[in-house]
């Protein structure tokens, strides 16, 4: 399920968008109503986390834009610090489908974007897909498929290429991999990720015109599209 979060506030933006991901939801995320809005209008977005306030255009004036001018029908939970009863009205006649008061647990935002989620049907046919460009990996069947064309992975490229994918467009570190993968939290020294992360260059990459997986020089790799 696509995400857009649309919060000024850094350190929050980052403790969602960290939390949602590792929930297995696609993040897109935004700092200000400006760059929000852009976003939202260019659709595509299953649900839609809106801070209240913020600098410029707050979530209200986004709010109301969204639902009069662009017609949009996304749903959209409002956050706020304010959370007083006039606030929370004035949300939701914007337009706005739920709204949660600041501060708040991880869990109950959870559950809150999930029942969005179910209401506006994106969760109506839960799927355990994950995809990058042409590169679809189903989780259930264990299957990895490029192009119509049937990847064989070893365990261990398996985990590999879900870690990535999971983190689409973040680079990991070699650290992060050994952690996420291997259970290492701590540097052996060993080039294991390498040794692994070539066998599944040659295997999902190597066949094609774009390649997928990116080494970022001194920091890790990452994959994209």
């Amino acid at each position: 399920m696509k995400v857009l979060l649309i919060d000024d506030e850094i350190s929050i933006n980052g403790f969602i968008n960290k939390g949602l991901v590792e929930n297995g939801f696609e993040v897109t995320q935004a700092f200000d109503g400006e760059m929000g809005l852009r976003l939202a209008r260019n659709g595509g977005f299953d649900v839609i986390i809106l801070d209240l306030v913020m600098p410029g255009i707050n979530g209200l004036e986004v709010c109301r834009k969204l639902r009069v001018e662009h017609h949009l029908q996304t749903p959209i939970l409002m956050l706020t610090a304010l959370n007083t009863t006039q606030d929370v009205v004035e949300g939701l006649n914007m337009g706005a489908d739920d709204y949660l008061g600041k501060p708040f647990k991880f869990q109950e935002l959870l559950a809150r974007v999930r029942a969005l989620g179910r209401r506006s049907g994106s969760l109506a046919k839960p799927t355990n897909l994950l995809q990058v460009a042409d590169l679809v990996m189903d989780l259930d069947q264990k299957k990895v498929v490029r192009d119509g064309l049937e990847m064989q992975l070893t365990l261990k490229e398996f985990l590999l290429l879900e870690c990535l994918i999971r983190n689409k467009n973040r680079v990991l570190s070699r650290l992060d991999l050994l952690e996420k993968v291997w259970g290492i939290n701590f540097d052996t020294g060993t080039n294991v990720v390498d040794v692994y992360m070539n066998y599944l260059r040659n295997k999902i990459d190597k066949p094609f015109d774009q390649k997928l997986i990116q080494t970022v020089v001194g920091m890790g790799y990452v994959i994209r599209e």
